[in-house]
């Protein structure tokens, strides 16, 4: 985001005295520039000019010699001289530089003072003495990398910082001098508004929002919007413009010869791009940055030795590639608009991205004497493309996918060479290249009431005149359509997000002030409210955080890291997943296919974090790879209802699963008992419960399937389909996850579960007043019996009786295994609870339902009734 050094700012707008970082950030959020973060000094504390009074070189046993200087700090600072305490008032200082001597004038930061990193200085004995405090140099203060001597404020740093030499005597503050006493504005910007990412289009907001005198500085001349045709040849040629739009309207190159490559960018310019947050380079290098962050126009400067005749703006042809400044060397598509010259052929070689990253082949070296500077006009939308293409989000590409003011480039690229030729020498052309040109304003017809009935304030026709000439439109006169006064303003140039009336609208509601909108809340509109799914879903939710479960919420993003985590084999469907094609991050490209994918990846960080007991879940969706084939539609215009109709379709699959991780003990221990762990019964218990919560039948079955034990997972069924798994997870999932042992985990298929119950109201059924009577039943069967293949037998033969369907409730309570029911035997109890709706049942009825339960117990399971 845009940094804004306060003296910077106050070059093109009147800053109100005392307006200080705090008080700036109040008054650009009025016009919608809300602040980002302030950025204190560099420096705090005393640190102030001083004179060497005295410097006496003291060899030391290592080799080293330092120096034991008197320096004189100002009235204010001084104490009484250590050499001699008749002599006049000073601080006594060791220092190990030795570009200085007595007389000269130096930065002193006194004890107390805290530099750019955290240093703080204090008074300590060092080398026999005690230095009181620090004589600094460049890079010590955060205004450069030379740390080979100190910084002597001598005739060159005095035209290097822009110092006022009446200002330089001792005890003079030093940060003020700097610039190191000032504070720096961050501020967040919207896309439309990257006009705003200049110190230009800042000062316009501020002066929108104080009324402050604002001085434009990219005002160009009659003669800048004019063709010319210098001595470098450029030809815009892009055969293939994305939506219509030529990739590049605009070139202008400039050449500057005679530049004297060992001349370092003046230091005021480096401070201030060190307070814009970027790293100074080289002369060159750090000219064209600085007016792009001074004007919002990117630059670019190349060896001009390196250059052949013509510049050829183009798209990328197949097969190409580039080596871009950075060093990585970048395959193209034919998307790609590029910046290339002749060597060899016409448009023969890359020498950059347009709007994005130069080549390397041509960047500015040590020894680069003769430059041309480049200011161009890009296509927002090509260059947003190949950034994201690339993943290359420049300085100049963030401006140009904003917008960036079609009439800048020559007083941007005149503004640049000026400075490198004040700064380094040498000669600028007479004459420069501007090919293209020929920008045709927007003209949006706007009706003078609009803004009223849009925001719902009675705005004034003075005030919405008023505040489109503020914002730089060219009004025409006030007319008579469709029965309403309407005017035609032509939008300024550094505004492209202009284009319809609703768009003036909202800069009538900026700039007359947000504060005049009142806050009413719309009445709501009569319905039904939640949807029958949005109430399953809560429902389901709700009754897993009664019982005890947390929810979470991850990210839908995995890659193959996480798919072999679960052990999942190569023929998986869950491995068929959809790829997205710009991933937040290149190892997670893929869409998950299953929630415990990015959920345990959740109950693995909060165990890493030390959390024992763990019980979360998780509701959302899975992206099934049953995509077709969509139709690509052009941008920039409305592709039709068929287009957007086969989009649609092929869109993926998304059903919402029901999620969950279960690990350490499921009941605590205290003073009541040792607790108990979890087991794979709990995570089939939790799917019965958001079966039960929704009002689905589920039953469950033994299954086999990762990530779960081939013991102990059950398959959860809605009539013959499969919907779900439960169980306990496979010890080498547990392992390679570092989760606790025997964690459980199950999910299930929550649409599925939804749409199997009917959205009609439920029918209540009448509560029995007859009393309840109880049978325990415990059955031997085959270790391979399951209990829910016992439990449905036991359940069929209750209320196939002759007593009928008395059975209210049937429940599994104890499983045994031991020698009392033999080698390869379980026994198991199920309690059952009978009740009649219109009589109390006979001893006679009782025995009935027993006998027939174990009886067919005994026909489906070879159930044996355990004495």
């Amino acid at each position: 985001m845009p940094r804004i050094p306060l003296p910077w700012l106050a070059e093109h707008v009147a800053l109100r005295p005392g307006t200080d970082a705090e008080a700036l950030a109040a008054d650009l959020v009025k016009v919608g520039l809300e602040e980002e973060a302030i950025h204190p000094a560099a420096v705090s504390g005393p640190l102030v000019v001083g004179r060497v009074l005295t410097e006496v070189g003291e060899p030391q046993k290592n080799g080293k010699t330092i120096h034991w200087c008197t320096v004189d700090v100002g009235p204010e600072h001084n104490a009484t001289n250590p050499a001699d305490p008749d002599g006049p008032a000073c601080r006594g200082i060791v220092c190990g530089a030795h570009n200085f001597g007595a007389g000269d004038l130096v930065v002193v930061s006194l004890p107390g003072v805290v530099l750019p990193g955290g240093f703080e200085i204090a008074a300590r004995k060092t080398y026999g003495h005690i230095s009181d405090g620090m004589i600094c140099s460049v890079r010590e203060l955060g205004i450069g990398e030379d740390h080979e001597g100190i910084l002597v404020l001598d005739d060159d740093a005095i035209a290097r910082y822009g110092l006022d030499p009446d200002a330089l005597v001792p005890g003079a503050d030093a940060k003020a001098m700097l610039g190191l006493a000032d504070e720096v504005l961050e501020i967040n910007v919207t896309p439309d508004r990257g006009y705003c990412f200049s110190m230009r289009g800042v000062a316009r907001e501020y002066s929108h929002s104080t009324g402050a005198a604002f001085t434009d500085p990219g005002v160009p001349t009659a003669a800048d919007l004019e063709p010319a045709a210098g001595e470098f040849a450029v030809e815009l040629d892009d055969d293939a413009p994305i939506h219509g739009v030529p990739g590049c309207d605009r070139f202008v190159a400039q050449v500057v010869r005679g530049v004297d490559p060992s001349r370092p960018s003046p230091g005021w310019m480096q401070r201030r791009l060190t307070q814009a947050g970027m790293r100074p380079i080289s002369l060159a290098v750090d000219v064209t940055n600085y007016v792009m962050l001074d004007l919002g126009q990117p630059l670019h400067a190349y060896d001009l030795a390196t250059l052949h005749a013509p510049i050829v703006v183009r798209r990328a042809r197949p097969g190409e590639r580039l080596t871009t400044l950075d060093d990585v060397d970048r395959a193209l598509d034919a998307e790609d608009l590029l910046i290339t010259d002749s060597e060899g052929d016409r448009g023969a070689r890359i020498i950059g991205m347009a709007g994005v990253m130069g080549g390397a082949a041509t960047e500015i070296s040590a020894s680069t004497t003769d430059l041309l500077v480049e200011g161009a006009h890009f296509d927002p939308i090509s260059v947003a493309r190949t950034a994201r293409r690339h993943k290359l989000p420049s300085e100049a590409a963030k401006r140009f996918e904003r917008g960036v003011d079609p009439l800048l480039q020559r007083v941007a690229v005149r503004r640049c060479a000026e400075l490198i030729t004040t700064y380094g020498g040498g000669e600028i052309s007479e004459v420069l290249t501007d090919a293209g040109g020929g920008f045709a304003p927007v003209t949006v017809t706007l009706p003078l009431d609009l803004p009223e009935r849009v925001v719902g304030v009675a705005y004034t026709r003075d005030e919405v005149l008023g505040t489109l000439r503020e914002l730089g439109c060219e009004l025409g006169p006030v007319r008579e359509q469709g029965g309403t006064q309407v005017v035609d303003a032509t939008v300024p140039s550094w505004r492209p997000d202009l284009l319809v009336p609703v768009d003036l609208v909202e800069e009538v509601a900026r700039l007359r002030g947000y504060d005049r909108i009142d806050s009413v809340l719309p009445s709501a509109p009569a319905g039904r409210g939640l949807t029958f799914g949005q109430r399953m879903r809560r429902r389901a939710a709700d009754a897993l955080a009664d019982a005890g479960w947390v929810e979470t919420l991850s990210y839908p993003f995995v890659g193959d890291a996480e798919l072999d985590a679960l052990g999942l084999p190569a023929d998986d469907p869950r491995r068929d997943a959809v790829r997205l094609v710009n991933p937040l991050a290149e190892t997670q490209p893929l869409m998950r296919t299953s929630l415990l994918l990015t959920l345990l990846a959740t109950a693995r960080r909060n165990v890493s974090r030390g959390v024992g007991d763990l019980a979360v879940f998780e509701v959302g969706l899975v992206t099934v790879a049953d995509a077709k084939a969509a139709p690509a539609p052009t941008g920039g215009v409305y592709p039709g209802d068929d287009v957007l109709a086969r989009i649609e379709a092929a869109v993926p699959s998304q059903p919402r699963h029901v999620a969950g991780v279960l690990a350490g003990r499921r009941e605590p221990a205290g003073w009541w008992g040792p607790g108990r762990a979890a087991d794979h019964t709990d995570a089939i218990e939790a799917v019965r419960l958001v079966a039960r919560a929704v009002g689905a039948e589920v039953t469950v079955r033994a299954a086999e399937l990762m990530p779960w034990h081939p013991g102990r997972c059950a398959a959860v069924l809605l009539g013959d389909t499969v919907v779900g798994h439960a169980g306990e997870l496979h010890p080498s999932v547990v392992a390679g996850l570092d989760l606790p042992a025997r964690a459980v985990a199950f999910e299930v298929d929550l649409d599925a579960l939804v749409a199997a119950v009917p959205d009609a109201p439920r029918q209540a059924v009448p509560v029995s007043t007859f009393p309840l009577a109880k049978e325990d039943l415990a059955l031997v069967v085959d270790e391979a019996v399951t209990a829910a293949e016992l439990g449905a037998a036991v359940r069929a033969g209750a209320t196939g009786s002759t007593a009928g369907h008395v059975l209210e409730e049937l429940r599994l309570f104890d499983v045994y295994r031991g020698a009392q029911v033999g080698e390869g035997k379980k026994s198991l109890a199920f309690a059952l609870r009978l009740r009649a709706a219109d009589r109390t049942l006979t001893a006679e009825e009782i025995e009935a339902v027993r006998e027939s339960a174990i009886a067919e117990a005994a026909g489906r399971c070879g159930a044996v009734l355990r004495s």
